[in-house]
C-alpha cells in the first residue's frame, strides 16, 4: 500500500527506473548501488539490501523504504563528467547539500533525464503561482502592471 502525500491523489508517473551509484557523504566517500525511480515529482533512492553487487538477476532485494530527493527542494544538476566510460554528476538540493552519483555512459543519460524532469517539475510550478497569482490578483482590479500595452 502506497501511503500517499500532499494533495495529489495519484502516484507520481514513474519516468525511469534502473542502477545508479551514489557516492556515501562519510569519509572513506564509497560508491553504492541504489535502485533509483524517477518520478514526476523528484528522485526515490531504494538501498540494495542483498550484500552483493545486485547485478545477478534476481539476486538483489530492494528495500521498500526509499529516501526522496524531492524536486520542490532540488535545485540543478550539476558538473557532469565523463571517466572510463560513466557518467558523473551532482544533484545540488536546497539546502545546498550535494548528492553525487555516476552511471554508465552508455544508454539514455540520467543526468538529463532528471534534468529534464527537474526543469518540466519548475515550469509547471512557475504556470500554477502565476496562474494563482493572476487570480488573486483579479479580484483586487487593476495591478497597474498592465496598463502601458
Amino acid at each position: 500500500i502506497v501511503a500517499q502525500r500532499g494533495h495529489m491523489s495519484l502516484p507520481a508517473k514513474v519516468m525511469r527506473d534502473g542502477l545508479l551509484e551514489k557516492r556515501s557523504s562519510g569519509l572513506l566517500q564509497l560508491w553504492k548501488k541504489k535502485r533509483c525511480v524517477l518520478t514526476e515529482e523528484g528522485l526515490r533512492l531504494h538501498n540494495c539490501k542483498g550484500g552483493g553487487d545486485g547485478d545477478a538477476p534476481g539476486g538483489s532485494a530492494w528495500s521498500s523504504k526509499a529516501k526522496e530527493l524531492r524536486f520542490e527542494r532540488m535545485v540543478t544538476v550539476d558538473c557532469v563528467e565523463y571517466k572510463r566510460g560513466l557518467v558523473y554528476f551532482t544533484v545540488v538540493m536546497a539546502t545546498g547539500k550535494e548528492i553525487d552519483f555516476r552511471c554508465p555512459q552508455d544508454g539514455a543519460a540520467w543526468n538529463a533525464e532528471i534534468a529534464l524532469a527537474l526543469v518540466r517539475y519548475k515550469n509547471l510550478q512557475a504556470v500554477q503561482t502565476g496562474r494563482n497569482r493572476h487570480l488573486s490578483s483579479a479580484h483586487l482590479g487593476s495591478t497597474g502592471e498592465d496598463e502601458e500595452l
